[in-house]
């Protein structure tokens, strides 16, 4: 990800103006990455070391999602809107 992409990401969905660790940032910083990789693995189908990456991270952004939905419902439903997670 390149680093201007990464600054707009956190400042989008940061709570205050040095927020760069809040659920919702990582949420999106992983989003990002996630959406990366799969195009990568379209292309590259025998690369397994990249897909047991790619799950490591879908698996922990969902843990972020499943803390950001008991905290905060209402958030939780516009990250999800936002970067159009099912």
């Amino acid at each position: 990800m390149e680093k201007a992409r990464k600054q707009e990401l956190i400042s989008k969905f940061a709570q205050s103006e040095n927020d760069t660790g809040s659920a919702q940032v990582q949420i999106a910083l992983l989003t990002e990455r996630i959406n990366e990789l799969t195009e990568h693995l379209k292309v590259n189908k025998k690369d397994n070391h990249s897909r047991r990456g790619l799950l490591k991270l879908v698996g922990k952004r969902k843990g972020f999602l499943s803390y950001l939905e008991k905290r905060d419902i209402q958030a939780y439903r516009d990250i999800k809107k936002q970067l159009n997670i099912r």
